[in-house]
Parts: structure tokens; C-alpha cells; sequence
């Protein structure tokens, strides 16, 4: 969305139309201003027609800037003899005949009016600091003959191009590798940056004089990149257009403008950035995520055995205080396992504790199903949790459920229902209700002589995340909640 000052948003009228071509152009205005060693402004007619109003600016990556500070938010009034009203009234580019002095340097500037179907919908000012022209070289001629080439497409409209899209990466800036393609696809011109970006993909031979769509495809052969047909088609692409070219040795982002005149299309301006330790990073991060799920896919699996173990243990016991002990073990252990099991697919180290909690509830419920008839129920929605707050609420969770399923129950018949609320990503509460026969009338939380191992460990647990736990009779007198606060 098109950014205008506050200061200047009530003087002018921008349609969605301008507003569009004007983003357009600031998006792609950095290749410009680079390749004219140039400081650019862009200027817009106010809703006062004697006044234009500066909304952007740019300076060059590659020389000295012209323009000491911001002048955007500045006004320029129409019966002042500049070059922007010129421009504006002219419908044609200006520029001056002398050097403008400005603080001792002198500046060339031009005005190059934006033309939409013959009315003005902006002017680029473009300043050029002469006292830092580089010396002429072909890299310095080459640059400031393909700007002139987009400011006269800017002028005529062709520049950015109708089928203009926001790219999806960040534009490669034009010191990061420049190349100038004829009609025909053939490299007439490779700044040094850009061949050596194509050095790392594996070039041995010469870019200047070949075809690059065959000679990208060559290097890229094997590595999933496009084949020839499809790269010879981005290269002709009528509208700008990206892409990623990957080898055995190295990979670029790519960037495509037509150049045209009045006419016709002229040939092809590419702008490339070295990827290779980018795509190197982003291959090690992948591999290190994938690493990590296999951790948590591995420990999942040990605690099932764990579990299992537990399981076959507590049926060989002959004591039922020793048996209930071990059920209660391989509770907690299978709640640890879930966690570990969800973060194994999980790409942000986050948990859906939504998930979690319908996969304890379905636990309990099952555990509970062995001796009565219990039904669980989750209401509300904890949303993502991190991982390192996962784990404890997990055993949270199970202990305050199994605690309303044994006690608020006694293990017979009702209800268990865990509400979640997340009040503004702050405080994360959660609510263990049932519908059973309610607390004792002296019981409490902290008599550590009635408080069993259960509530012990949630007691604990919250203390290590700063968390709050009560218990307290239902408000309509029936059963018991139990009331947890987490800060997130």
C-alpha cells in the first residue's frame, strides 16, 4: 500500500489506480536511482493545482547523494519556474543547461514526468552530484545508458510494467551483478559482480556472447531448476519477472526487466544476487529442524515404552495401592509422550495445546472407563503454547483430571470438563470442573497433611512457570473446580 507523510495525506487526492503505479514504481525505483548514480524524488500534484508535494525518496547505492537531507512532505508551488512544473506542464522530460550549485557541489537534475494515458500522475526529480561521477569506464557507461532507457519508459509509462507484481523476494540491488541481453537472449554486457555470481554456479567459460537461457540451463541440469524452454521464456517475458537457479556449486535470484522504446522491445535487463550461503543456511536450518523432530519423534517413542513397561509392571502387582501408584506414573509419562509427539511434526517449536488436551481428556477418560462411566469434555481454546510451557501443563493437565476423575468422582460417574481462555496473549487460564460430590468443608490446597502427590506436583510445576493454582467449590454448589493461571 502506497505510504503518504501524514503532514501531506490532506493536500493530496491519490485513486487506487495512482496509487497503484506510484507503488509500482517505488518498489523497482531503487534500479534507477543505482544505475544513474542518481538521487531520485517522486512528486505529486496537490489538491490544489498550483502545489506538488514530495512523497518519496531515494538515494543511489552506487555514488555520493545530491540532496543533504529528507525533503519529503515538501510543497513546490506551481507559479515557481522549476523543472518539476515544468515537467508537469510540459508533458516532457526537462532538465537544466548549467550545474546547479547546491552547498558548494554542483548537482544536474532532470524531471521526468510519469504520463498515464496523457495526464501527469506524478514527476521523479532525479539529482546527480557531479563533484562523485565515477570516472567513464564500460560499467559506467553501460549503467547510465540502460537508465536512460527506464527514466524514458517511466516517462512513457512502459516503467514498471503493466504486468508489475510485488516480488516475493527482495529485489537484487544493481551492484550485485548487472546483465544487458540483446533481442535475441545474447549477454551484450556482465558487470564483474555478475559474473562472478555466475563463477559460483560453475561458469568456466565467457557470459558475454552467449545465450544465456541455455547456458543457465547447462549449469543448472540435474538440480530441479528449469530446463532450457522454460528459462528462454522467463528471459522473453514480455513483464518483469523472478526466479531461483540452482547448481551442484552455487545459486542465484534473478531479476528480469524488459527494456523497449517507443516502439518496440530493445532487450533485456537482468539484476542477480549470489545465493549460495543463503541456500547453504537455509539447507543447514532444515536439516537442524529436521534433526530436532526426530529427537522428540524418538524420546515419543521411549516414553511409550516407558508406558508400556509400566503397564505390564502394574498388572503383576498383587497390592491395589501399589497398582493405582504405577497407573498414576504411566499417566504422567504418556502426557509427557503426547507433547513429544506433536512437537515432532511441529516446524515452529510451538505446540497446538488444543491438541494436547483432547488427547489427555480422551486418556483420562479411557483410565477412568476401567472402574465407572466418565465422560470428558474441552471447552474453549489454549491456542499455540511453546514448547518449554507445554510439557509442564501436559502434567498439569493430566494431574488435575485424574484428581477430579478419582476424588470429585470417586472414580464412578459425571463429568470432567477443562475450559481454556487466553485473556490478550498475557495470562493463559484453565479449568478443571466436574460435577461430583465437591470439596470437604476444611479442605485446603497448602495442608500439606491432605494434599496428595498429585496436587503436589502441580504445585510445584506452576511454581516453575510463575503460574497460579487454586481449588475451590463449583459457584452453583454442585462438584469442585480446580483453577490455573499460566502468564504466556
Amino acid at each position: 500500500m502506497l505510504t503518504i507523510p501524514t503532514d501531506v495525506q490532506s493536500h493530496v487526492a491519490i485513486s487506487d489506480a495512482q496509487a497503484s503505479v506510484l507503488e509500482a514504481l517505488i518498489d523497482d525505483w531503487h534500479i534507477l536511482a543505482d544505475l544513474a548514480f542518481s538521487d531520485l524524488v517522486l512528486w505529486v500534484p496537490g489538491t490544489d493545482p498550483h502545489n506538488f508535494y514530495a512523497i518519496a525518496q531515494i538515494q543511489p547505492a552506487t555514488g555520493p547523494s545530491a540532496l543533504e537531507e529528507d525533503i519529503v512532505g515538501d510543497v513546490i508551488a506551481y507559479d515557481n519556474q522549476t523543472l518539476v512544473t515544468q515537467a508537469y506542464h510540459t508533458h516532457e522530460i526537462c532538465t537544466t543547461s548549467d550545474n546547479k550549485l547546491r552547498a558548494g557541489v554542483p548537482v544536474d537534475v532532470w524531471a521526468i514526468p510519469l504520463m498515464v494515458s496523457g495526464s501527469c500522475w506524478g514527476i521523479v526529480e532525479r539529482h546527480t552530484n557531479q563533484m562523485g561521477v565515477r570516472a567513464p569506464g564500460e560499467l559506467e557507461d553501460h549503467y547510465l545508458e540502460t537508465a536512460n532507457v527506464l527514466f524514458k519508459m517511466a516517462w512513457r509509462g512502459a516503467f514498471p510494467d503493466k504486468g508489475h507484481n510485488r516480488l516475493t523476494g527482495i529485489s537484487p540491488r544493481v551492484g550485485e551483478g548487472l546483465i544487458l541481453l540483446n533481442t535475441t537472449g545474447v549477454v551484450t554486457y556482465a558487470s564483474p559482480n555478475a559474473i562472478s555470481v555466475y563463477r559460483k554456479m560453475g561458469l568456466t567459460t565467457d557470459l558475454v556472447g552467449e545465450k544465456i537461457a541455455p547456458l543457465t540451463a547447462a549449469l543448472a541440469k540435474g538440480k530441479g531448476a528449469p530446463m532450457d524452454t522454460s528459462l528462454a521464456a522467463y528471459f522473453r517475458s514480455p513483464h518483469s519477472e523472478e526466479t531461483d537457479v540452482e547448481t551442484a556449486h552455487g545459486s542465484a535470484f534473478m531479476r528480469t526487466l524488459p527494456l523497449t522504446d517507443a516502439k518496440k522491445r530493445i532487450g533485456t535487463l537482468v539484476v542477480c544476487r549470489d545465493t549460495t550461503e543463503l541456500r547453504r543456511r537455509e539447507r543447514q536450518l532444515v536439516t537442524k529442524d529436521a534433526t530436532i523432530r526426530e529427537i522428540h519423534h524418538r524420546v515419543k517413542n521411549n516414553l511409550q515404552t516407558v508406558s508400556a513397561l509400566l503397564r505390564l509392571q502394574a498388572r503383576r502387582m498383587k497390592s491395589t495401592e501399589a497398582q493405582s501408584a504405577l497407573e498414576e506414573a504411566m499417566s504422567r509419562v504418556q502426557a509427557i509422550a503426547v507433547v513429544h509427539e506433536i512437537l515432532s511434526y511441529s516446524m515452529s517449536g510451538s505446540v497446538d495445546f488444543d491438541d494436547v488436551a483432547d488427547r489427555l481428556l480422551k486418556l483420562a477418560g479411557d483410565l477412568a472407563a476401567e472402574k465407572g462411566h466418565v465422560t470428558t469434555k474441552r471447552e474453549g481454546s489454549f491456542g499455540e503454547v511453546s514448547a518449554a510451557v507445554a510439557t509442564p501443563l501436559s502434567l498439569v493437565l493430566t494431574e488435575l483430571c485424574q484428581n477430579a476423575i478419582e476424588h470429585g468422582l470417586a472414580s464412578g460417574y459425571g463429568q470432567v470438563t477443562v475450559v481454556a481462555d487466553r485473556h490478550d496473549d498475557a495470562i493463559l487460564q484453565l479449568l478443571v470442573v466436574d460435577n461430583g460430590q465437591g470439596l470437604p468443608p476444611d479442605f485446603k490446597v497448602d495442608d500439606k497433611t491432605r494434599t496428595s502427590l498429585g496436587l503436589s506436583i502441580v504445585s510445584t510445576l506452576l511454581e516453575d512457570l510463575n503460574g497460579h493454582f487454586a481449588l475451590e467449590p463449583n459457584p452453583d454448589g454442585v462438584g469442585a473446580r480446580a483453577i490455573v493461571r499460566v502468564p504466556l
